[in-house]
């Protein structure tokens, strides 16, 4: 039996975007299939997806040669509609009736394992967050995110973007935002423009011990921006720990490369 179009399939469920879960259908296959490729080559590789909605994206990575495709949502609303569409795909596509911030989304399937999404606006950078301290279980991260939130992520010392999302991003990858997407390709459509980022873990990773590290001095940094390092920092050290790295302690944060944080993380966690 043929699979029904996916507009067929949301009218006959009456399923519609809810505000609440941050939640905004992306229905154009052909955008969909662009946000696929961005995986490259998917042959035996495991896909998370994480909020599938009435499954536009999904129907896309299915058609890539992933091994498998495993999609967690929480709205028992479009469940039906998932559970459809793993019927057509027994063998490859599997649905987790769970909130993917209280998830483990590596354990979901074998490596090597990316996560592709349209992320809910309203969690997408906690989970970014969650994922970047395991990045080594991911070969590569293609998330949506509203356009100023994945231009964060990309951002360049000293430009206003920059802060304490982007350090911790590229510090742990390599990232680049690989495509634009307009409000109308939505539905609704959002307010805001969004931006497909694409993160690409390291092959060395930092120790959860010193990413906590770097949690915290990014934190002090950038929870008060506008003030010179030795007073930011002054609850971890302040100049003393400037003094150890060689950064002078009348610099702010948004001036610091990626190197010099790690650096004031790695002392941080030797002064423990």
């Amino acid at each position: 039996m043929s699979l029904p179009s996916l507009r067929d399939t949301i009218q006959a469920h009456g399923l519609d975007a809810k505000k609440s879960l941050g939640q905004h259908f992306l229905l154009d296959p052909g955008i969909c299939a662009r946000i696929a490729a961005l995986g490259g080559d998917l042959t035996g590789r495991s896909v998370v997806e994480i909020g599938p909605g009435p499954g536009g994206l999904t129907r896309a990575l299915l058609d890539t040669p992933a091994s498998r495709v495993d999609v967690v949502e929480i709205d028992e609303r479009a469940w039906p509609l998932l559970d459809e569409l793993a019927d057509h795909y027994p063998d490859r596509l599997h649905v987790v009736r769970q909130d993917a911030l209280k998830l483990d989304a590596a354990t979901l399937a074998p490596a090597p394992r990316q996560i592709i999404a349209n992320l809910p606006y309203n969690v997408a950078t906690p989970l970014l967050v969650g994922w970047l301290r395991q990045a080594a279980e991911w070969e590569r991260l293609s998330l949506m995110f509203q356009l100023e939130v994945a231009e964060r992520i990309c951002a360049a010392p000293g430009s206003s973007g920059y802060g304490r999302l982007g350090v911790l991003a590229q510090w742990c990858a390599t990232c680049s935002v690989a495509l634009r997407i307009p409000p109308q390709a939505f539905s609704p459509p959002p307010k805001v423009h969004s931006a497909v980022a694409v993160i690409i873990p390291h092959a060395e990773q930092p120790s959860p011990q010193l990413f906590r590290a770097m949690e915290q001095v990014t934190a002090a940094a950038f929870g008060q921006r506008r003030k010179m390092l030795r007073s930011s920092l002054k609850s971890i050290g302040g100049e003393r720990l400037l003094e150890k790295a060689e950064i002078e302690p009348t610099r702010r944060a948004e001036t610091l490369s990626v190197a010099e944080f790690a650096r004031l993380a790695e002392l941080n966690l030797a002064s423990r």
